[in-house]
């Protein structure tokens, strides 16, 4: 099939989490201009991702390249983000900075599930955990957290605590489900 849309779409995504982590780490006040310039690409970014998954399914593009690529990269874009985001909320003091406790939630979640789906591969070979409704609301909200820390808008305290029960719960139904399938005799 060689590299599909799809997949040319993920790797372009890849590519630009550099330029996204340039922009924020190079913020300051007197340029503030850049956080709207690493909104957009992030938010950019995070559309694409929508559109590779449509594309992979519409035009009967999925690959098992696109099933490890499209995760890994979603992965490295929120994580990436999700740092340097802190970071620089943090050093400039922003009225609006995301709690060092869901930070820990958020990475602890998806360095679980990048583990957790590496030691699948390997002890099970292509087995593929689909994202449950918990995974699909999880990511979501994660997204809006970080647009909102973007945007300094005070409404994400409230987010914050649902993102982290549903972060937890998530968390603990696809180490249940990896469990299961580590677990599982074969006869599937």
């Amino acid at each position: 099939m060689g590299v599909t849309l799809a997949n040319k779409i993920t790797i372009g995504r890849f590519l630009l989490i550099p330029a996204l982590i340039a922009m924020i780490l190079s913020y300051t006040p007197d340029q503030d201009y850049l956080r709207w310039w690493a909104l957009a690409l992030y938010l950019l970014l995070e559309i694409t991702d929508v559109v590779d998954g449509y594309i992979a399914r519409r035009f009967r593009q999925k690959t098992r390249a696109g099933s490890i690529l499209d995760p890994l990269a979603d992965k490295a874009l929120f994580l990436s983000t999700l740092l340097c985001l802190y970071k620089i909320s943090r050093e400039f003091h922003w009225d609006v900075s995301m709690p060092l406790w869901l930070v820990v939630a958020f990475f602890t979640r998806d360095i679980l599930l990048v583990v957790g789906g590496l030691l699948l591969e390997v002890k099970r070979g292509n087995i593929e955990i689909k994202p449950n409704f918990f995974g699909k609301l999880t990511a979501f909200l994660q997204v809006v957290c970080l647009t909102f820390v973007f945007l300094q808008w005070h409404v994400v305290f409230v987010l914050w605590w649902m993102a982290l029960a549903v972060t937890v719960i998530s968390t603990v139904m696809y180490m249940k489900e990896g469990i299961r399938v580590l677990n599982d005799d074969g006869h599937r």
